[in-house]
């Protein structure tokens, strides 16, 4: 699963592959609990396995890639 984080006063973004088998409504609920204030740092391990922190304050955005991980190239739908 593919995920972008929006930093304020960054003009780039964090890009992380997570692990396929993660629990996308425990991944929700940890993103939801640092954009509510619940959680002063966001932190997230990638498929490698390397741990990425983010300051809860300093998010602007955060997508979601698809469930199934597919990336569609061309201009097919």
């Amino acid at each position: 699963m593919d995920v972008r984080i929006g930093v304020t006063q960054s003009p780039r973004e964090i890009s992380l592959e997570l692990p396929d088998d993660l629990d996308r409504a425990a991944l929700k609920s940890q993103i939801d609990a640092a954009l509510t204030g619940a959680l002063d740092v966001l932190w997230l391990t990638d498929r490698k396995g390397r741990d990425t922190a983010v300051a809860a304050a300093k998010i602007a955005f955060v997508e979601l890639g698809s469930p199934e991980g597919e990336r569609r190239i061309g201009f097919g739908g």
